[in-house]
Parts: C-alpha cells; sequence; structure tokens
C-alpha cells in the first residue's frame, strides 16, 4: 500500500500562515517608493551566496527549492519542504542622528515533490515586498512650526505553483505562475507640535492590490569532467498586469495635552473602491555555476528590471530601471566525514551589488551587501534528511549626501529543510 510521510501534516501550515506574510516587516525610509522595498524570491542558501540563483541546481547534497529559476526543480529527486524566519536590524543617519530599529517575520513556506526521476512540482508562499516607514520635514508657516509626516506600512505577498523538466541530457525548463496580493497603506499629516488648537490634517490611501505573475526559466548543464558541473542559467519575469482598489480619506482632528490624537473633526473628502492596475516591468536574471558534486561551487549572477515600464494607471510614479550583480560559492570540506561534524557543514559566502530602482534628486540609491552562512546537517534517517539553513546580509544602502540617508543593516534569514520520500510503495507496512 501507499504510505504517507508523517510529515505531511506541514501542508496545512500552508493554509493557515497565509495572512503572516502580508506585514510590514522593515523600516526603511526608502521603501517609500514603488511597491516598497523588493524581498527577493531566494531562500536562506542562495542568500548567503550573495543571491546567487539563475545556475544554481542542488545546493550540496540536498535536494533545494530553487524559486528564482523553476527550471532547477527538474533536479529535485526528494520530497522536500523548506520554512524560514527573517531577522532584521537596521540603523538610519542623516550624518547627525541614528535610529536603530528591529523587525522580524516568518519568511517562506515551500514544498516540491518530484514528479518523476526529471521533473518536480512546487509551491508555496513568501513575501514579495514590504513597506514601512515614518519620517517627518519641520517647516514654519506664518510664524507657526508645522511638521509635515510621512507614514507608510503593509507588504504584498506571493503564492506560487511551479513545474521544472528535463528535457534530454542537457537541457531543463521549468516556469511558475503566481498570484501577488496584499495591501499598501500611506499617510501624510500636517501638524503642529506647539499649538494644542491648531486643526491637524491628515490624507490617507489604501491600495489593495492582487493579481496574477509568470515566471519563467532554463538551465544547460554541461560536464567538464567526471565530477565537475558547468550550468548555464535564465529566468524572466513577464510584465503582468496587478489589479488595484485604491481607497482615499482626507480627515482633520487635534491632539490633547499629552499628545494622544482625538477623535477626528470631520471628514473632507472620501472615495472608496477606486479602480486601477499595476503594470510590473519585465525582470531577467542570467547567471552560471561551477561546481564539483558534493565538494564546492561558485557561481554569478546579473540581474536586470526595465521599472522605467512600471505603471501605476497610466504613470510611472519616477522608478528607475535597476540592476544588480551576485557573486558567491558553497565549500564542504567531506561530505562522508563521520568523525568530524564540521567537515559536514556547508560554508558559504557571497557579496551582491544593487541599483535599486530609487533615485532621490538625480542620486542613485545603490544597495552593496557582504553575505555568508551555513548548512547544517542534522541527524538523519534512511529516508529522511534534515538541515538548518543560515544565511546573513551585512550591508549599506543609500548615503548621507544630498540630504538623503544611509541605512546600515544586518538581515539573518533561518530555514529549516527536510527532504524525504512520499508516496512510496512498501512491500510491508
Amino acid at each position: 500500500m501507499i504510505r504517507f510521510s508523517k510529515n505531511i501534516f506541514l501542508f496545512l501550515c500552508l493554509l493557515a500562515s497565509v495572512n503572516t506574510f502580508a506585514q510590514s516587516t522593515t523600516n526603511s525610509p526608502y521603501s517609500e517608493f514603488g511597491l516598497g522595498q523588493l524581498s527577493g524570491p531566494q531562500l536562506p542558501q542562495n542568500r548567503a551566496m550573495g543571491g546567487i540563483a539563475a545556475g544554481l541546481r542542488k545546493s550540496g547534497g540536498y535536494n533545494n527549492i530553487n524559486l528564482a529559476n523553476p527550471a532547477s526543480y527538474s533536479a529535485i529527486q526528494l520530497t522536500t519542504f523548506d520554512v524560514g524566519m527573517y531577522g532584521g536590524f537596521n540603523g538610519i543617519t542623516d550624518g547627525n542622528a541614528t535610529e536603530k530599529n528591529f523587525t522580524a517575520s516568518l519568511n517562506h513556506l515551500v514544498f516540491a515533490i518530484p514528479v518523476n526521476r526529471k521533473s518536480a512540482v512546487s509551491f508555496g508562499i513568501l513575501p514579495f515586498s514590504t513597506m514601512g516607514y515614518r519620517y517627518r520635514t519641520p517647516t514654519t508657516i506664518e510664524g507657526i512650526n508645522i511638521d509635515h509626516i510621512y507614514s507608510g506600512d503593509g507588504g504584498l505577498s506571493k503564492a506560487y505553483a511551479g513545474y521544472g523538466f528535463q528535457l534530454g541530457k542537457h537541457l531543463s525548463l521549468g516556469a511558475n505562475v503566481s498570484y501577488i496580493f496584499g495591501k499598501l497603506e500611506k499617510n501624510r499629516d500636517t501638524e503642529s507640535p506647539d499649538d494644542l488648537t491648531f486643526t491637524n490634517s491628515r490624507n490617507q490611501s489604501s491600495k489593495s492590490i492582487g493579481g496574477l505573475s509568470f515566471d519563467y526559466g532554463a538551465q544547460y548543464f554541461q560536464n567538464l569532467s567526471k565530477r565537475v558541473k558547468l550550468t548555464l542559467g535564465y529566468s524572466g519575469t513577464a510584465g503582468n498586469k496587478l489589479d488595484a482598489s485604491v481607497t482615499e480619506l482626507s480627515t482633520h482632528y487635534t491632539k490633547d495635552a499629552t499628545g494622544a490624537e482625538d477623535v477626528a473633526l470631520d471628514t473632507t473628502f472620501f472615495n472608496d473602491g477606486i479602480s486601477s492596475s499595476l503594470k510590473l516591468p519585465l525582470m531577467h536574471r542570467l547567471g552560471f555555476v561551477i561546481e564539483k558534486t558534493d565538494k564546492w561551487l561558485v557561481g554569478a549572477d546579473l540581474t536586470l528590471s526595465q521599472w522605467e515600464k512600471y505603471r501605476e494607471g497610466s504613470e510611472n510614479p519616477g522608478l528607475n530601471n535597476s540592476m544588480g550583480i551576485a557573486v558567491g560559492g558553497q565549500i564542504t570540506p567531506d561530505i562522508t566525514s563521520v568523525g568530524s561534524y564540521l567537515k559536514l557543514v556547508e560554508y558559504r559566502l557571497g557579496f551582491k551589488y544593487d541599483k535599486t530602482y530609487i533615485n532621490i534628486n538625480n542620486n542613485d540609491i545603490n544597495e552593496y551587501a557582504l553575505t555568508f552562512g551555513f548548512g547544517f546537517p542534522l541527524p538523519s534517517n534512511r529516508s529522511t534528511f534534515y538541515k538548518i539553513n543560515l544565511g546573513t546580509e551585512l550591508g549599506r544602502r543609500g548615503a548621507t549626501k544630498n540630504n538623503l540617508v544611509r541605512e546600515n543593516f544586518a538581515n539573518i534569514y533561518l530555514g529549516f529543510t527536510i527532504n524525504d520520500k512520499w508516496f512510496q510503495r512498501y512491500k510491508f507496512d
């Protein structure tokens, strides 16, 4: 008879966790622009190597779910489950003062199940973008001190299902269909910090978003020697449209002597359920990986995204084309070691650079990060294998010149991977 793995209950976690991903998990003034701070589809094992993904099929001896290129699913030979957490520290400085923050959340919940020896399906949920910021700009109007306060919150999630298959001896193809959904909220307040009789005002904009997106990929792999293989990879995202429903609200309010906000005095404008659309840009990722089976791998990726073609309705909100470069690698000292656990550990290192889609006063907002991490194998049995993956990014975003701000950040990603044999036919129960 067919016996299902006892880990089948993990599938229920997918259904129970949908709302978790739509919450804000950042505190960055640069998340105000566009769709917020893009999360990227990489798992901790990819992030520890700079984020390389286009040419990555397996990360060491374990089956690995590489969402950034669905062509890699064809390399999955065991049912694979991966769940992870995220924690981020950042310090925001304008050159005079520094504000420190910490955020944390569930980061991903993904599955992959082999269909046969040369194909597999994958599905799951992960963040697509996050928005979280609050800052104030002081000014004086007719002798009255006025603060303009800008804030935002929310995020988009991505639920996907994909299929990858090998075609011939050297080529693999794959595709994902995704549903991107969530809410982004922005506020702009005008307050007087000194005059309690001043009538403050607030403009609120809430945007509910939902729609389909399509990813596709290809990998070509060729042995350079008996144990060394080269994989060339490409993946892309089609420029799909997402539906948006926009609610706009303007109110007046006052504050009491303690600074607490009173009930709104009146509503000066309200418009609910304005239908709109978002046009996502074409995104491209090219890369390669050279690996020695169960020993080491090195690779690099180039990403290009045409954000100048992004549209909110019929307009582009000032976004620019973006570009990213990632390099990284991994080494396992001795995957067969029985006397030293440290020789079984996977050691990962990388670097990434991103020219983001943000340009403020002719200043590109760039991001740099040094990445590193580990893959810690856990005790396993004859059919089930476990691993903890840790990925860390230490980096900087923006600069303090021209009245801008700089962010120093440390992002920590922790993932738990299970490789198991499901849907096996056993002779004895």
